[in-house]
C-alpha cells in the first residue's frame, strides 16, 4: 500500500442531513464501512484527501478508525448533481488476499488504419481481481486494424492475477469505415458552395 492511501477516519455517531452538511463545511466527508458481516461503521474522513485518492477507479483505501487498522474499497460516491460536491461515500471492507468483483475502465491505444472509425462499445469490464492490487485500468491496443475489425472482452489482455467476470462475446471495440463514407458528402457540399 502507499502512503497517499493511508487515511485517518474518525468514528461519528451523529447523523441525519445537518449533521451531515456540518461536517461537509468542516471540509470532511461522511462514509459508512460495511461488509464481511459486521456492523456498518459511520465515520468522517478527510475531505481534500480522500476526493483525490477517488479520482482513480476502484480506489483502496488504508484506514486508520481511531487506532484500528481497515482495508476499504470504495464502492459508492455520492455526488450533488449541480454542484458534484462529495455528499458521502459506501466503502467495502476488504482483506489483504481476497479478491473482488470490480468494473475497470477500458483504454484505447493507437491508430486503426487510415479512413477508419474506432468505436468504443464497452467503457468498462468485469473483473475479478485481489483486493490489494487491482489495476487502473485494462489497455485495448487498435494499432493498425482494418475497417470490420471487432475485439471482444475475450480478446482484452488482463493483467496477471486477474479474471474475466464480463461474458467474453460482449463487444469492446469495433472499427468501421464510415470515415470514408462521409468523404463523398463533404466534396459535394464544396461543389455546391464552388456554385
Amino acid at each position: 500500500m502507499s502512503e497517499d492511501t493511508k487515511v485517518a477516519a474518525e468514528r461519528r455517531t451523529e447523523f441525519g442531513k445537518g449533521f451531515a452538511r456540518r461536517l461537509r463545511a468542516a471540509g470532511k466527508i461522511p462514509a459508512v464501512i460495511y461488509g464481511h458481516g459486521t456492523d456498518p461503521v459511520h465515520v468522517a474522513l478527510p475531505g481534500h484527501q480522500v476526493s483525490l485518492i477517488i479520482r482513480r477507479a476502484n480506489a483502496l483505501l488504508e484506514l486508520d478508525i481511531e487506532g484500528t487498522q481497515e482495508l476499504a474499497l470504495v464502492k459508492d460516491v455520492q455526488r450533488d448533481p449541480v454542484l458534484q460536491i462529495i455528499e458521502h461515500i459506501d466503502l467495502l471492507v476488504v482483506k489483504k488476499g481476497e479478491k473482488v468483483t470490480i468494473d475497470i475502465p477500458v483504454v484505447v491505444t493507437g491508430e486503426a488504419a487510415p479512413g477508419t472509425i474506432v468505436n468504443l462499445d464497452a467503457t468498462t469490464i468485469s473483473i475479478e481481481a485481489e483486493a490489494t492490487h487491482i489495476p487502473q485500468n485494462v489497455e485495448v491496443s487498435v494499432e493498425g486494424l482494418e475497417e470490420g475489425a471487432h475485439i471482444t472482452a475475450a480478446d482484452v489482455v488482463l493483467p496477471k492475477g486477474s479474471t474475466l467476470i464480463t461474458d467474453g462475446d460482449v463487444l469492446i471495440v469495433a472499427v468501421s469505415g464510415e470515415a470514408a463514407e462521409e468523404a463523398p458528402a463533404e466534396d459535394a457540399a464544396e461543389e455546391a458552395a464552388a456554385e
